[in-house]
């Protein structure tokens, strides 16, 4: 009995990389080259949304068809995400870091010579492959490779990663199609994968264990079926009108499908065969970051789709304007997520998630005063200030959630983590431009002029992401101060 019981907890608990001896010059060199890829394939997802014109003129295809090019980038991006918790207990991380880059690579190849809208298409598909693997990667690599002491720190300049890539999306793509065309957004990423994977080839040689464990078919089956439909489902939500049956149907495939998934992997995890390790949500510091997470990322994502809509539809401003206006926050990013990284690492979270939370909740509540006639410098500021709050937020929720699970979750957790970002960005970009088009129509029906009918249903989406951004305080207050791994 004994010796059955040792079997299964060594199943259970999967071997963690070696604590091997790294110079400061390696370890800098494998954070690097992880950060740098991590950026420039966050920064991928969001460039389409100013090339976007360019491509639908070219090939001749619809908005809603043009649309694909991100929904099918997130339905690739929500299927493979969840099975990362496996992939990185399975494949040596230099394995895995290597496949991704040269998936991104291949992806944008296509990209720049894509013939038709297919191609472009599959190019997408190729890209978000490389993209799903390698944001969980950068996390647990820092997890496992960066002292505690010092977690904080780097994981604010991953923060600078996630929040600051999607939102100079719109400026680096609105610069680069002012000037050239839509094919060099692809283009000149095809250096820089180039740097990043001599950067990797160079310096990302951890020895590290791998667990022999066979994939669960099923599993990945329910994974694809739930995350894939409920993605589907949520960017449905907007033409549900036209076919409400397409929308119901895929939510209670992706509902049902969830309800299936977790049922089976909280049985596999008894045998030590599981996709994705639920257990993380026993943290209770874990599941409040989760919450957070998505509070803000769903906001994020919701009001860098609506602003540009606002300012270029309603106001006539064009796209490399709206990009340099939203550049400050980025640049706001930058400066503050290395510096309250450190105040994570001497105080813990509370000192950097409350007043996060707080400026979040503050830029969304300023932006619900914003109208016609408000100046772009309040644009900027109020922009500025939910930067600053988006960038406090992604450096101690990351660090926190990671901090309250055991090492041999952090693959897990990290999936999870990342599942739920992709996730709350389909909902909130859901969410966002539905309520803004449903106003305005009603309003400009009524016989409101579009420009004012445009900014009251902005106005009421602006509303529902303050009262979201509201209550992560509330989570903020409920995370207590413990920034060490429990090992619980």
């Amino acid at each position: 009995m004994t010796s059955e019981r040792t079997e299964t907890e060594a199943a259970v608990s999967p071997p963690q990389a070696p604590k091997a001896q790294l110079s400061t010059k390696q370890l800098t060199g494998i954070i690097a080259a992880l950060a740098l890829a991590a950026f420039m394939m966050i920064l991928n997802e969001t460039v389409l949304t100013v090339a976007l014109p360019g491509i639908m003129s070219d090939m001749n295809i619809t908005a809603a068809t043009g649309q694909w090019l991100t929904t099918g980038f997130l339905l690739t991006m929500s299927v493979v995400i969840p099975t990362t918790g496996f992939l990185l207990q399975r494949f040596e991380h230099r394995s895995l870091f290597m496949f991704a880059i040269v998936s991104f690579l291949a992806g944008t190849g296509i990209a720049v010579i894509a013939p038709s809208f297919a191609f472009l298409l599959l190019a997408r598909i190729i890209q978000a492959l490389g993209t799903a693997i390698i944001l969980p990667l950068l996390m647990t690599t820092t997890l496992t490779l960066v002292p505690v002491q010092k977690r904080g720190t780097i994981m604010g300049l991953n923060s600078i990663v996630i929040g600051v890539g999607p939102a100079i999306g719109p400026t680096v793509s609105g610069a680069i199609v002012h000037a050239l065309s839509w094919h060099y957004v692809f283009a000149l990423m095809l250096p820089i994968a180039a740097v990043v994977l001599v950067l990797g080839i160079t310096f990302f040689k951890v020895p590290s264990n791998t667990n022999k464990i066979k994939v669960d078919a099923a599993s990945v089956a329910l994974s694809a079926l739930a995350f894939g439909f409920l993605v589907y489902g949520i960017s449905s939500i907007e033409h549900a009108a036209s076919n409400p049956a397409l929308t119901i149907v895929s939510f209670a495939i992706g509902v049902v499908s969830l309800a299936l998934f977790i049922k089976r992997q909280i049985s596999l995890t008894r045998e030590g065969r599981e996709l994705l390790n639920l257990s993380a949500f026993k943290s209770r510091e874990f599941t409040f970051a989760i919450v957070m997470i998505m509070i803000a990322f769903g906001t994020l994502l919701g009001s860098l789709m609506i602003i540009p809509i606002l300012l270029e539809s309603g106001r006539g401003i064009d796209s490399l304007k709206i990009g340099m206006m939203l550049l400050p926050g980025g640049v706001a990013q930058i400066i503050v997520s290395p510096i309250f990284g450190r105040i994570y690492d001497k105080h813990g979270p509370r000192p950097v998630l409350i007043p996060g939370a707080i400026m979040l909740a503050a830029g969304q509540w300023l932006y619900t005063t914003i109208n016609a006639e408000t100046e772009l410098l309040m644009f900027t500021l109020t922009h500025i200030i939910f930067s600053i709050g988006l960038a406090l937020l992604m450096t101690g929720l990351m660090s926190s959630a990671m901090s309250s699970l055991n090492p041999r979750l952090f693959g897990h957790g990290s999936a999870i983590f990342n599942t739920a970002q992709q996730l709350a960005g389909a909902i909130g970009t859901t969410i966002f431009v539905t309520i803004m088009s449903v106003v305005s129509k009603a309003k400009i029906t009524s016989g409101t002029e579009v420009t004012s009918g445009l900014f009251a249903g902005a106005h009421v989406s602006f509303i529902v992401g303050a009262i979201l951004a509201t209550l992560s305080i509330v989570f903020a207050l409920l995370i207590k101060g413990n920034q060490q791994s429990t090992g619980h």
